[in-house]
């Protein structure tokens, strides 16, 4: 886990994202810059693993916003990460489909093998896990995805869990 100034230390830009960033505001009108906000965060969430407020207030200046209006959208959204997360992150489905068979004992199964509750990091640094809404595989249940690729693992089974567990810690540790 990082120490609050590591997660607070200044955030530059590499040339290289903020041509990104120049090209996806070029996409719309003059004193529209805003529109570019989702696309901007989640570059800067894929560079950095999560967005930190330092991260945060550096976009807002780049697209001459206010502070809060950044952080209202990344905290609306369930998508972007308001703190450090693992590697991998683990997303299980927590809806009503899902938690009928058996999606909320997958989720104490991975609590146990990973040794972390929801929303935490494994002392390696390679998992955190946490609960979503709908990830529309109902007929699939109970089912997670992975980021940040985002592919999806269906009928899990504690056994099913445990071999991909197993296979990321040996994926991760390459």
């Amino acid at each position: 886990m990082l120490r609050v100034e590591e997660q607070q230390a200044p955030v530059e830009f590499s040339p290289e994202l903020i041509s990104k960033f120049d090209d996806i505001v070029s996409r719309y009108p003059e004193g529209k810059q805003k529109s570019a906000l989702l696309p901007v965060l989640h570059l800067v969430q894929a560079e950095f693993g999560w967005l930190s407020a330092p991260a945060m207030d550096k976009v807002a200046a780049y697209l001459k916003l206010q502070d809060i209006e950044v952080y209202e959208v990344a905290s609306f959204y369930s998508m972007y990460f308001l703190r450090p997360q693992g590697r991998y992150v683990l997303e299980v489905c927590r809806t009503g489909p899902c938690c009928l068979v058996g999606a909320e004992k997958i989720m104490d199964h991975i609590e146990q093998q990973l040794g972390v509750k929801e929303g935490d990091v494994t002392p390696d640094g390679l998992f955190s896990w946490r609960g979503v809404e709908c990830l529309a595989a109902c007929g699939y249940a109970p089912v997670l995805q992975i980021g940040p690729e985002y592919t999806f693992y269906e009928n899990l089974t504690n056994e099913s869990v445990d071999k991909l567990i197993t296979d990321l810690k040996a994926k991760g540790n390459n």
